[in-house]
């Protein structure tokens, strides 16, 4: 799972196309296990504004064919391409000590090991390649691998980065009163 909104929702698939002319979509799921996007209750759009009971009908490789409640023909369905999906934070599972999901890190305050506070993290992507993290100051995406984030302290918020040789820190903004 890579996004939490700002509305504690989190989430857990993505509507890619319609499939057929019945109204039924295909989904990518983010999910740890992929059927669980559609067991944990409405989802919904990130606005909230939309609001879906999903039924599982079929699976194509890696996507799920997928009915949702309102939706019943190809025009409705071809409406909802790109459409990713949430559920409220409080409907996942517990996470065990050590476990967190990846919309947890979103918020959290980057640092180095001395200490050097590089920003919040802005988001948790997977462009193809592995998960890589938006940070604050810094003009790249960083891996998101144990040697590059060898700590994560959900309690405390916090992450340690040690800062790969291609990463550059952005020069931080100063007051307008300091220039001038």
């Amino acid at each position: 799972m890579t996004k939490t909104a700002e509305n504690g929702k989190v989430c857990v698939a993505m509507i890619t196309t319609a499939h057929g002319v019945r109204g039924l979509v295909k989904v990518k799921s983010y999910t740890k296990q992929a059927r669980d996007f559609a067991s944990y209750g409405d989802l919904s759009d990130e606005s909230g504004k939309q609001s879906f009971k999903a039924e599982i009908v079929g699976q194509t490789g890696d996507v799920f064919l997928v009915r949702l409640n309102g939706i019943s023909d190809r025009t409705a369905a071809e409406a909802l391409r790109g459409v990713k999906l949430f559920v409220n934070r409080k409907a996942l599972p517990e996470t065990k000590d050590g476990e967190f999901y990846y919309a947890d890190l979103v918020g959290m305050t980057a640092k180095t090991a001395d200490g050097k506070i590089l920003g919040a993290v802005k988001g948790v992507y997977n462009f193809g390649a592995g998960d890589m993290l938006e940070i604050g100051n810094l003009a790249d995406f960083l891996p998101f691998t144990e040697s590059v984030v060898p700590e994560v302290d959900v309690e405390n918020k916090t992450l340690t980065v040690v800062l790969p040789e291609f990463v550059e820190v952005k020069p931080e903004k100063q007051d307008a009163e300091s220039n001038g």
